[in-house]
């Protein structure tokens, strides 16, 4: 048991969001070219290119507290990978298509809010100021990408799946 320390949980979680980062760039370009609507798309593109910064804040985070960058499987990011597959099968070509992505996004986004927000704090109690510094930036990006989403449903995707009913 002494080696389950906070750092300890800190390193582990960190693999866990670097593997789902990794994962999601790779479903975002999939996620893009599904999209009907050419603002979701773009959403999309642009997240994808922003997430391979985050990556790259990730590795530095590694290298900051001695460790080689190494991802662990996210199955929270499988799950929700999972979901958003389903709906590009099941909904593709239907009104509701794209508010089924975009809710898949936003899932993505909530649990990286978490994750950013988690190891922000852990990384502050473990007085990493450096580690801190670079979760933050990439907290502030997917809390802004989490917020273009939600406007961006409110204000186009949400409104044509409903009236194509």
């Amino acid at each position: 048991m002494a080696d389950k320390t906070l750092e300890t949980l800190f390193h582990e979680t960190l693999k866990d969001v670097y593997y789902a980062e990794k994962k999601l760039t790779t479903n975002l370009r999939k996620m893009a070219r599904a999209a009907q609507s050419p603002d979701l798309k773009a959403a999309f593109e642009a997240h994808e290119e922003e997430t391979q910064g985050q990556v790259e804040r990730l590795t530095q985070v590694f290298e900051l507290i001695g460790k080689r960058p190494r991802a662990k499987t996210c199955d929270a990011i499988e799950g929700i990978i999972s979901e958003a597959q389903e709906i590009m099968e099941e909904f593709k070509g239907s009104p509701a298509h794209d508010a089924g992505l975009l809710a898949a996004a936003q899932a993505v986004e909530h649990y990286e809010i978490s994750r950013y927000g988690t190891l922000k704090a852990w990384a502050t109690q473990l007085g990493l100021d450096e580690a801190v510094t670079l979760l933050d930036a990439t907290l502030q990006e997917e809390t802004a990408t989490d917020e273009k989403l939600s406007a961006l449903g409110e204000s186009v995707i949400n409104s044509a799946a409903e009236q194509a009913a």
